[in-house]
């Protein structure tokens, strides 16, 4: 039952929960945390490890796109980032790392302003495709329309839909909108969508026939939509409740299974792994694999947020650099602050739980723990 608050006489408002809030209790069965599988698949397409690289031009060049794939993850590209509107994006990637923090912002919207160039876009997804791993783009729903026949003849895998919030029942006055049932129901290949962070919301966007829905609104360190839009909706609820439309959405379709994908906030390995508790399936990470030595903001890291011409809801901030991809995904770690060896964490905590593999991980207890408290 969920708990409402009584903010004045005229609101109420639902008591919810960030990941911060909640801790994974051990349970009376242990294993070795080399017995436990930390693979997932989504469609036809199996991964090895539950991670995703987010659609963002410091964390996912084609380069670390194909390095993740290599490593058992799934890197996703911006198609409507630097390496598609730029034939040689490194000097303008190197001058965002450089730029003074009070000049990052407009200095990002004037090098996004060029226009996204159709032959890019199929340059880079071969790029991928020729390295032999699985292909995946985003494109916002505002320019899926424009952009998704050359994404889709360039090859691609996997489509990834994302933006700050989408809904399958989007009404504008001056333009048609895109349909996603008939748009998904068309395609020929699997698409992810969201954000979404509610049920009802994330229930709608199965019906269209998404094979995933990401929870959150991405953008996790470098997104500022609480401060400048006022939305903002903590992750342990969220995912919770997007796990439930899709175990409803499996009664009410017979069987059909989404998978549920977390999307920003996880900028350590335990809430990378209580995001995988309380119901996801995978992650998509951000800031964490920002922080890698491939990866192609030097340090430094922002998304799509922080390149909206007229209301930027982002900004650019310092992840510095902590290790290879491989070493913040499988270790060695030296130091115990959560920002290497995600899956090993994972491994433990599945061990520590009894849980043989992520669907069943799902299904471990968890305390609220009042962060701070």
């Amino acid at each position: 039952m969920s708990q409402e608050i009584e903010i004045g006489l005229g609101k109420k408002g639902r008591l919810a929960y960030s990941l911060d809030d909640v801790a994974i209790v051990p349970s009376r069965r242990t294993r070795d945390p080399e017995d436990v599988s930390t693979g997932w698949q989504v469609d036809a397409y199996e991964f090895d490890v539950p991670v995703i690289g987010a659609p963002m031009d410091s964390v996912t060049s084609p380069a670390t796109a194909i390095a993740m794939g290599k490593l058992g993850a799934l890197g996703v590209l911006d198609l409507e980032g630097v390496w598609t509107r730029y034939e040689d994006p490194e000097p303008l990637l190197a001058e965002i790392a450089d730029l003074p923090a009070d000049k990052a912002t407009a200095r990002i919207q004037e090098i996004y302003a060029e226009p996204v160039k159709p032959e890019l876009i199929t340059e880079r997804l071969h790029e991928i495709r020729d390295a032999g791993v699985t292909v995946a783009g985003a494109l916002s729903p505002q320019r899926t329309q424009q952009f998704y026949s050359t994404v889709v003849d360039a090859g691609v895998d996997l489509f990834v839909i994302r933006g700050t919030v989408v809904s399958a029942e989007h009404v504008s006055q001056d333009h048609e909108p895109l349909n996603l049932k008939k748009f998904i129901y068309d395609l020929d290949v699997p698409v992810i969508v969201g954000g979404a962070a509610n049920y009802t919301a994330a229930l709608h966007l199965m019906r269209t026939g998404a094979a995933g829905v990401l929870v959150g609104f991405g953008g996790g360190a470098v997104a500022a939509t609480r401060k400048t839009i006022g939305v903002h909706a903590p992750m342990a609820t969220a995912i919770a409740d997007v796990a439930e439309a899709r175990r409803d959405y499996m009664d009410e379709s017979g069987g059909r299974y989404v998978q549920v994908i977390a999307d920003g906030g996880m900028g350590d390995s335990g809430s990378f792994v209580k995001a995988l508790a309380m119901g996801a399936d995978a992650v998509m990470l951000g800031a964490p694999l920002a922080r890698a030595v491939e990866a192609p903001g030097h340090g430094k890291h922002w998304g799509s947020e922080a390149r909206h011409q007229t209301l930027p809801r982002g900004f650019r901030t310092d992840v510095g650099t902590v290790g290879t991809l491989e070493q913040i995904l499988f270790g060695p770690s030296h130091q115990a602050d959560g920002q290497v060896n995600y899956i090993g964490a994972l491994r433990r905590a599945m061990a520590s739980t009894g849980y043989v593999d992520v669907k069943n991980f799902q299904r471990c207890n968890v305390v609220v723990t009042p962060y701070g408290r």
